[in-house]
């Protein structure tokens, strides 16, 4: 086991982590003590149908999904809904290469799937806080990768859902662009294999890895307009060393690979034999798909030619001038368009 602080109480909570028991996987392994981190706000109904749950995307926490869209006022407002953030698995604080003994620590990690993460979040949601239905899946990138999932697994659960920025089923596009992600971290020689002494051994990897994301991450028009003054960075190079590399540097090496497997792989179709159309036909939420504009993960054609698949569902693009990143809330404009997105959602009737 490595200690982090960077997934520590202090930066990323309050949270708890809940013991869901023994988790076995969809490629064959098994997580023993599967251990979810969770941050709750606001609570359940007598009625038991206010829960909303908010999965978390690639690097991300509990915590910027707080940051970023819960708050009274807010679509996500706790004084009316039961909010709960998962941190996905493999991810740094839930179950994680890093926090686990050996011998299935670092390297050894499992496997884990889109479905596992879901299947661990519906065993917590019965079970630990006893919700049978859901208000609303709101899920961002890898987040929405779980929305779809959730929506496809469990339709009777699941009333509404919003798929932001991501799709039920990754390209092949968008595969390749994961495995640069991959590739800048494990091409270090201070990976060693997935068996550092720390994630400082990998800084030349994640400077890389960060890198792609300054590329792919933000729109050309982010660069162009010199978003990045307005939040505070002096020059490109500034915003490039002190915001994109200083992000990724403390994060676990093999969590980031965790995650960006299981990205990769992301796939509805799996639940029907492979067949995306039949999948995505099983989702009875009222959805939401919004993709946002200048994305080049997720574009809106290939979030578009997903959402005609989904029985009345909507097409509800959010205009930005930052991409894919634009998730992180950098323009006002962005949540305002979530946020009444969201609401007109959860005000309507299913």
């Amino acid at each position: 086991m490595i200690e982090n602080d960077f997934y520590s109480q202090a930066n990323h909570g309050p949270y708890e982590l809940h013991d869901i028991g023994d988790l076995a996987l969809e490629e064959g392994g098994t997580i023993r003590g599967c251990k979810l981190a969770v941050a709750t706000h606001g609570r359940l109904n007598e009625a038991g149908d206010n829960a909303i749950l908010v999965p978390t995307w690639f690097s991300g926490t509990n915590k910027i999904m707080e940051q970023v869209y819960v708050g009274p006022g807010r679509a996500l407002d706790p004084q009316k809904h039961f909010i709960v953030i998962v941190n996905q698995i493999g991810g740094g604080l839930s179950t994680s290469p890093h926090n686990v003994p050996q011998p299935s620590n670092m390297a050894r990690f499992p496997l884990v799937r889109i479905g596992d993460d879901v299947r661990a979040q519906h065993k917590l949601l019965t079970e630990v806080y006893g919700v049978e239905s859901l208000a609303l899946v709101f899920g961002a990138s890898m987040g929405a990768q779980q929305a779809y999932e959730w929506a496809v697994r469990y339709p009777d659960m699941v009333k509404r859902a919003a798929p932001v920025a991501g799709t039920a089923r990754n390209t092949d596009h968008d595969f390749i662009f994961t495995q640069t992600l991959i590739d800048a971290i494990t091409s270090d020689p201070g990976w060693n294999g997935g068996w550092y002494r720390n994630g400082g051994d990998v800084h030349a990897g994640l400077r890389r890895h960060a890198a792609l994301w300054a590329v792919m991450g933000w729109s050309t028009e982010f660069y162009k307009r010199e978003i990045w003054r307005g939040i505070g960075f002096s020059s490109r190079e500034d915003f490039v060393v002190n915001f994109m590399e200083g992000y990724f540097l403390p994060m676990d090496p093999n969590a980031l690979l965790s995650m960006a497997w299981k990205w990769q792989r992301g796939d509805v179709g799996r639940v029907a034999g492979g067949d995306l159309a039949v999948a995505l036909g099983r989702i009875k939420a009222k959805t939401y798909v919004m993709p946002i504009s200048t994305d080049m993960f997720f574009p809106p054609s290939d979030c578009h030619a997903e959402q005609k698949l989904i029985p009345g569902s909507e097409f509800r693009p959010i205009e930005s001038q930052c991409g894919h990143f634009g998730l992180i809330g950098v323009e006002q404009s962005f949540t305002e368009q979530i946020d009444r997105n969201l609401r007109e959602l959860l005000a309507s009737e299913v």
